[in-house]
């Protein structure tokens, strides 16, 4: 379920102001019947009527991206850097399920299904997100307990997460941390690592819920399968 004036602005018909302006004068209807409360619910099962026009139903879509370094996750950008859309050569309009920092590579879904968007990215649904870190310093074995056990960022501490140490090289004094978060807080992996005195240095995710991309190239995409968003629906719906 979607905001009606969201589903009227993702269509195309004109932005979500002036959507909000036309429900507020009649103009809308849902299933035949004048709607004037802005917020109101709707699904991909309602018919919209915008000044007499029928909103088209675009078809759901599901994109796996393996989102490379230097790109932004956002539709568009004021600066004029590549964007996960310019990726993607597609007609149908996507937006990226939550967002990888621009330096931040690896599991991207981009989708025109609001209703799994929101699920995924609720923080009820205990989506597992596992991140493979590269950070400055060795990292010691009661810092990996502190990642586990939760850090304090933004004066919250964060949830039980996972953590391993993959590999520590002494001679570049770097370490690589494997950590599995289900929460979706901004840049929460970068700022656990700077709660215990490290930097990152590259960050990558390596999966999200059960996807991977150890198929794709840096940049390339799939379409999901039925199969696969079935599933990302029953973990959303447990």
């Amino acid at each position: 379920m979607e905001r009606i004036q969201k589903v009227i602005a993702n269509s195309g018909y004109t932005s979500r102001r002036k959507a909000e302006e036309l429900l507020v004068k009649g103009k809308v209807k849902v299933n035949g019947k004048v709607v004037r409360e802005l917020g109101t619910l709707v699904d991909s099962n309602d018919t919209i009527i915008v000044e007499g026009h029928v909103l088209k139903k675009d078809e759901k879509t599901y994109i796996l991206l393996n989102k490379p370094r230097g790109v932004v996750t956002t539709t568009s950008d004021d600066k004029n850097r590549k964007t996960v859309i310019d990726l993607i050569d597609i007609p149908t309009r996507i937006y990226p399920v939550g967002r990888l920092d621009y330096d931040t590579t690896g599991v991207l879904i981009l989708t025109n299904d609001g209703e799994l968007t929101n699920g995924l990215i609720h923080p009820s649904s205990n989506i597992d997100k596992l991140y493979i870190a590269k950070i400055k310093g060795l990292i010691s074995p009661e810092h990996i307990k502190r990642l586990v056990s939760g850090v304090i960022i933004d004066g919250k501490k964060t949830s039980k997460a996972k953590a391993k140490l993959k590999k520590l090289d002494k001679k570049k004094e770097t370490s690589i941390v494997e950590l599995t978060i289900h929460e979706g807080r901004n840049h929460q992996v970068k700022k656990m690592f700077e709660a215990l005195g490290y930097e990152v240095l590259k960050l990558k995710r390596e999966r999200f819920a059960f996807l991977d991309v150890k198929s794709l190239k840096p940049g390339e995409y799939r379409y999901l399968t039925i199969k696969e968003v079935k599933k990302l629906y029953s973990l959303i719906n447990k």
